[in-house]
This record gives C-alpha cells, structure tokens and sequence, in this order.
C-alpha cells in the first residue's frame, strides 16, 4: 500500500527561502497553463517579496501540452513587459520544454528557433528575453508562486467536460 501523501506546506514568499535570494535583483513571474474543457494560461507577477502578486489570465483554444506551456511562458514575458520594462525578470515555469526552449533562445540567439522569434515579435516582446532568466520549477512542491499560478491557470481553463454516462440495465 501507498503511503497518503504528505501535505505541502507553501513557502510564505513567492519562493522557498533556500532559491529566493538568487533572484533578489529580479522581479518574480510564474506562469502554468492547463487544460479542461479550455486551455487556461495564468501569470502571476510580484512587484515585489512582500507584496500582494498581481494576476493575470486568459483562456485559449486547447493545443499540446507543451505548445500550451510556452504560450503560458510567453504570456507571463507579457505580462512583465507590461509591468515592468526594462527590469530584470526571473520567469519560472513547471514546464521544463518552455523553459529550456527559452533559454536556448537567450543564450543561441533567436535566429535558432525562428518559430519563436515569429512568437515573440507578433506578441511585441522579443527585447524582454534581453531581461529575463527562464527558470524551472518543480510541479506541486512548495513554491507560492507556482501554486498560485496552477491555481489561477485551472480556473482559467474552465471546468472539467462532463464524462458520458454509461448505459445501466438493471435487471
């Protein structure tokens, strides 16, 4: 038999204290997506540590997972440009394609992925990559953030689609 599993205890900042203060210098996004009977994307901003985080959603057409995930990421880029221009960003994910994609295009270029620089520049946010350091971030651990950015992204996404019923004779 399986052992119940342990509840988790969310950090009380945006990060567990044993990664928060690498990115002391740096505004704190997370983004997730999720999929039901909608695709749901949420970005969570916090101006700061201390401070309420700013949240930010939008439902979206179901695509892949990880084509969902990045959308998610490129969103929460979105959202910092909204937010904060010019100001350094540490973007966490759960996601670990979207992040690893993003960081190849930082550190390669974007002339290596040209489907994501056609991303970036439609959406009007290929400088902010110049700003921002793509994190990963273990699922459902003990990280604020994310828990709040899986929270808001299932809101996001709608309510489960009804499963067909089967037929049921009784005799």
């Amino acid at each position: 038999r399986k052992p119940p599993p342990r509840p988790l205890e969310l950090s009380s900042g945006p990060l567990p204290r044993r990664m928060a203060y690498r990115f002391a210098n740096c505004r704190l996004i997370f983004c997730d997506a999720s999929v039901k009977r909608r695709g749901g994307l949420a970005a969570v901003v916090f101006p700061s540590a201390e401070g309420e985080p700013l949240i930010s959603t939008r439902t979206v057409p179901v695509t892949g997972s990880n084509e969902l995930e990045l959308q998610a990421a490129l969103f929460g880029l979105q959202q910092a440009q909204l937010h904060f221009p010019g100001e350094l960003v540490a973007l966490f994910s759960d996601n670990r394609d979207a992040v690893d994609r993003l960081g190849r295009a930082k550190s390669l270029g974007l002339a290596q992925d040209p489907a994501l620089a056609a991303m970036l520049e439609a959406l009007g946010i290929a400088a902010i990559l110049d700003h921002a350091t793509p994190c990963w971030v273990r699922a459902h651990a003990t990280c604020r953030g994310n828990a709040l950015a899986d929270q808001h992204a299932s809101a996001a996404a709608g309510p489960l689609p009804d499963r067909p019923r089967s037929a049921h004779r009784s005799s």
